[in-house]
């Protein structure tokens, strides 16, 4: 990840059901792990919500 480049994120919400789109940028509290299951995980700064977000299971990013 390169650090405050902006990407796109894209992932499967379980909130929303459904796929979902968000623009964000990596910085010092972001950041890729693994869940308790085993599933990976990104934590990123959501430029759309002004918030941090984490997605979780398959995802793709695409840099600006």
């Amino acid at each position: 990840m390169i650090k405050n480049k902006t990407f796109y994120i894209r992932y499967y919400a379980t909130k929303h059901k459904n796929f979902i789109s968000r623009k964000g940028k990596w910085d010092d509290k972001s950041k890729v792990w693994k869940t308790k299951k085993g599933q990976p995980a990104i934590t990123y700064y959501d430029l759309d919500q002004d918030n941090y977000r984490t997605a979780i299971g398959g995802f793709s990013i695409k840099y600006v």
